[in-house]
């Protein structure tokens, strides 16, 4: 629940730290004076966008600090998710906004984004605000009541695992449908560009190898005269490099035994004329087998400018796009070919998702029919109490095709006499009729859904007397089994009933007009009703009239 709320420097509050308890609380005061303001406070703790315009006037920074006590609700899981220190006793949420535009957002002193928030302040608070009862008309908004009511999440994730599987199962059908006709139109001009790769017999490598070769052979007159030239200074009778060392090497044996030093240098002129003989052999050998053809050259370059064609032809840079090119023409005609068997199994792959999807889709419709009748009793069992005691409220399900939430189609239907047959409830009931019915379904939902923290903002509209002191009585029994309830209203009946009273004014200072909030005493909540009930002139009988609501 929501133990403390700080506010510094936001709108008209320059400063605010108020505690709040258990239980069933009201926040009164004149309209202006700043009630809207906390409500925005608390929607930025909750994860909605600031703007620095909030910033109270010559302020370079705001702040918006709550504190929460989460002991009864196994939140634990999210904290460790999201590696957040978790402290169930103190969980502290805190919005920082500068006059720059710079907002940060804090969970227990660790920064968070803005999604981590909401996400945080979904389970933690619920503001119902006026432009809410707007989601009565909404589809959308009556099926999350109904799952909520029904208890089927394990049902709708269920349920939503074999529709996802389903969607995709039905989008690879019509992909390979599609692949098929397109195929199957340009048959006969696949046929072709696989003849004609597959008759151009391509190899890996091959490309690389030729262009080599015809490099090779393009500069054929040089290579010629460099090894003949080369072999002639290597092995040349008189002046080749061979036959001269050869007679270095005899000089210096002949003085080898008069001069020992000369042994060394004998032996690595040895190993010298070796290699190069070996190296002069193997020039030679090269000039003897180098022969070029010139119809060779002709044939690779032939075969190249094929290679190339090709390559521009079908998009391609290398004989290895070629090749995978060739490959998939070869898929795409066996599939052609094998297309019946290939539809067929895709088409049974389909029904069994769809079998699977309407077997999860029937296990969701059935909890939700047994979760309507329990919502229409007990509906009836609030409204009936709140001044419409001949009211009709039903919840139809009609089936509809999959989609991401199901197969039902979901309406809430209302009629405030018994001789008028229901209506959607957005349609006929009146603004009191839809605050009373967006009540009894929070109350509702409170019983199912452990939220630690629920606000009501003026709930109360459209209704007065009895009524709102029915309405009064739903929030105080909502605030029991460890919730708590905030109400603000401008009722008396309703505001009578709280445990806790607060106050929001406006104050003059001398830095302009602030708001303020405060609790109050009892004698301080006696005059706040007397207020209420007689305006600014507050008489006797008001006080008196204060003092016996809140023996009530």
């Amino acid at each position: 629940m929501l133990k403390q709320l700080y506010i510094r420097n936001f709108t008209l509050i320059d400063k605010l730290d108020i505690h709040f308890s258990q239980g069933f609380s009201v926040i009164t005061g004149e309209t202006g004076a700043g009630k809207s303001i906390i409500l925005g406070a608390i929607g930025m703790l909750l994860g909605q966008r600031a703007d620095s315009r909030a910033i109270k006037n010559s302020s370079e920074k705001c702040v918006i600090e709550a504190h929460f006590d989460l002991t009864k609700y196994d939140l634990m899981h999210f904290f460790n998710n999201n590696d957040i220190e978790y402290d169930a006793t103190d969980c502290i949420i805190r919005r920082e906004l500068t006059a720059s535009g710079k907002s940060r957002a804090f969970i227990n002193d660790t920064p968070a984004p803005l999604s981590l928030l909401k996400e945080l302040g979904e389970q933690l608070v619920d503001v119902h605000s006026q432009h809410q009862n707007l989601l009565l008309g909404k589809q959308n908004f009556q099926l999350e009541v109904v799952d909520i009511i029904a208890k089927d999440s394990v049902e709708l994730s269920g349920y939503k695992k074999a529709f996802h599987n389903y969607k995709i199962k039905t989008e690879e059908l019509d992909k390979l449908k599609e692949k098929i006709e397109r195929n199957s139109t340009n048959a006969d001009f696949l046929q072709f560009q696989y003849e004609e790769l597959n008759n151009a017999g391509l190899k890996q490598g091959e490309q690389e190898e030729l262009e080599q070769k015809a490099e090779t052979m393009s500069h054929s007159e040089e290579i010629k005269n460099a090894l003949y030239e080369a072999d002639r200074l290597m092995s040349g009778d008189r002046e080749g490099i061979i036959s001269n060392l050869k007679n270095s090497l005899h000089s210096l044996n002949s003085i080898s035994k008069v001069m020992p030093y000369v042994e060394e240098l004998t032996q690595r002129m040895d190993a010298c004329y070796i290699e190069l003989k070996d190296i002069s052999q193997d020039i030679s050998a090269l000039l003897d087998s180098t022969d070029f053809n010139p119809s060779e050259l002709d044939a690779i370059n032939s075969r190249l400018d094929k290679i190339y064609n090709l390559q521009q032809k079908y998009h391609c840079a290398t004989v290895d796009e070629l090749i995978v090119k060739h490959d998939e023409l070869k898929s795409a005609l066996d599939s052609i070919e094998n297309s019946d068997e290939a539809l067929a199994e895709m088409q049974k792959e389909v029904d069994i998702a769809m079998q699977q999807c309407t077997k999860a889709a029937e296990a969701l419709s059935r909890k939700r029919k047994t979760a309507a009748v329990k919502i229409e009793k007990e509906m009836q069992q609030f409204l009936i109490p709140l001044g419409i005691p001949n009211v009709q409220f039903k919840v139809a399900l009609e089936n509809c095709s999959f989609n991401n939430d199901g197969s039902d189609k979901v309406a809430f239907l209302f009629s405030a006499n018994r001789s008028t047959t229901p209506q959607p409830v957005s349609q006929v009931a009146s603004g009191g009729e839809i605050a009373r019915v967006m009540l009894s379904l929070k109350a509702m939902i409170s019983g199912a859904v452990k939220l630690p923290t629920i606000i009501f903002d003026e709930i109360d509209t459209g209704v007065s007397g009895k009524i709102a002191e029915k309405m009064a009585q739903i929030m105080q029994q909502m605030g029991y089994n460890d919730r708590q309830v905030i109400s603000i209203t401008h009722l008396p009946q309703i505001a009578s009933k709280g445990k806790i009273h607060y106050k929001v004014f406006k104050e003059e200072t001398a830095d302009g007009t602030i708001s303020r909030m405060q609790t109050l005493n009892e004698e301080e909540r006696i005059r706040e009703i007397a207020q209420m009930l007689s305006g600014s002139d507050i008489s006797e009988a008001a006080i008196n009239n204060a003092k016996e609501l809140l023996k009530q």
